[in-house]
């Protein structure tokens, strides 16, 4: 893993506080993107060998050339895109099945201060690696007594209880009960919630038009380098955002 540093500058440093509680510690947005690498065109023999952990050398023996051409540490995943009601022709709405759409690359996992948007910390894995076990990764633990918040792929008991002990406020969304309505008052819950937490998307946002972020190198430690560059330079972007709406009054 590599965490992200914080732009070393004292100045910068000052920009996650409050400017009205300087000592006070800001709460972290935690989200999870899947960053695209080129698609591998293997057999079945070439996946399952993937799958076992070997490497590139070890599945193309014969053809080293071929071999340093492939990726096998980005791995396949099945995205969910919700399905938008449609109405039924008499006054109605028919939900619609949610829509798989299967992606290739690697996990991009951050945790951003509410206030200022800045990127905290970063944990680069897989795209295969559940996004909702990598809360520990990017929640630093000098940051105590802070609020956290994350969509429900996040929310579990030992989660809970590892927030409580560190003196951490959950601001986890909740799941809907199985085979249940959503009760009205967890679904104004998540609603609130997700007013703050949709603040992480604009950082994906950001990287993945304004940057065109996307993995063109091969294995996950260059694939990790360039992400952590890419939030580097999400930062830099924050912070003369910041200094020049400063300047501007």
């Amino acid at each position: 893993m590599i965490s992200v540093p914080f732009m070393g500058s004292s100045r910068s440093a000052r920009c996650c506080r409050s400017p009205h509680q300087p000592t006070t510690p800001m709460s972290r947005i935690v989200d999870a993107t899947l960053v695209a690498a080129p698609k591998q065109r293997n057999t079945e023999a070439e996946r399952a060998a993937v799958k076992e952990g070997k490497t590139a050398a070890e599945i193309w023996p014969g053809d080293p050339a071929k071999a340093r051409q492939k990726d096998t540490d980005a791995r396949w995943t099945l995205k969910f895109a919700k399905g938008r009601p449609t109405a039924d022709g008499q006054g109605g709405f028919r939900p619609q099945p949610d829509t798989a759409i299967p992606s290739f690359g690697y996990n991009s996992s951050i945790s951003i201060c509410r206030v200022f948007g800045f990127i905290r910390k970063g944990k680069v894995t897989d795209g295969a690696r559940y996004d909702g076990r990598m809360l520990r990764d990017v929640v630093s633990e000098d940051n105590t007594a802070s609020d956290v918040w994350a969509d429900t792929a996040h929310r579990s008991q030992s989660y809970e209880r590892w927030l409580k002990s560190h003196g951490r406020p959950s601001r986890i969304h909740r799941r809907k009960p199985k085979g249940r309505l959503m009760p009205a008052n967890i679904r104004r819950g998540n609603a609130t919630r997700s007013k703050v937490r949709a603040r992480v998307e604009h950082v994906f946002a950001h990287q993945k038009a304004k940057m065109d972020l996307f993995i063109r190198t091969i294995g996950i430690a260059c694939a990790e380098a360039k992400i952590t560059l890419a939030n580097l330079a999400f930062n830099m972007h924050r912070l003369v955002f910041h200094e020049t709406r400063k300047a501007t009054g």
